[in-house]
């Protein structure tokens, strides 16, 4: 199968944007398994409170999609396939008792990971002069930081 080379800066900014995408997909579908995975009621609701914020950031690509006149399509995103398959695996080898503490550390390396990726793609569409799509970036950027603040402080309580 022969891929698309990408030849301009805009053309790789809409393929992260599809990475991204697909990113947050993969997202929802491992809180998914994190909640379930979750003993503590607290850690759950947690999971659920994010899971709704993913969906807002969904819908909040694709309102950059609309911005950029771009199909919204995914590309493939291997970290957070990586990310999740490593959640799911190590899920499988614990003991019940350290679901918890392996739920909060594996949502918290896809936050960071969805950080640093937001971070990437709100200064390439400020350097291509999408403004507008760079502050629903943002948005997006913003609810990651700050849930990656509650699941540190999460595991911090947990662990202490």
């Amino acid at each position: 199968m022969s891929q698309q080379k990408l030849e301009t800066p805009a053309e790789l900014f809409h393929y992260q944007v599809r990475s991204a995408l697909t990113m947050e997909h993969h997202s929802l579908e491992a809180l998914d398994e994190l909640r379930s995975a979750a003993k503590d009621a607290k850690i759950t609701k947690l999971f659920t409170h994010h899971a709704s914020e993913t969906r807002e950031q969904i819908d909040t690509l694709e309102r950059v999609f609309a911005l950029l006149e771009v199909d919204p399509s995914t590309a493939p995103s291997p970290a957070t396939t990586g990310i999740k398959n490593q959640a799911s695996s190590l899920l499988e080898k614990v003991d019940a008792k350290l679901r918890d503490r392996v739920a909060l550390m594996s949502a918290l390396g896809n936050e960071h990971f969805e950080i640093s990726a937001y971070e990437g793609l709100i200064l390439e569409a400020r350097a291509l002069g999408a403004g507008e799509a760079a502050d629903l970036l943002q948005q997006n950027l913003d609810q990651e930081t700050h849930t990656s603040e509650e699941l540190r402080s999460a595991l911090q309580e947990l662990l202490s």
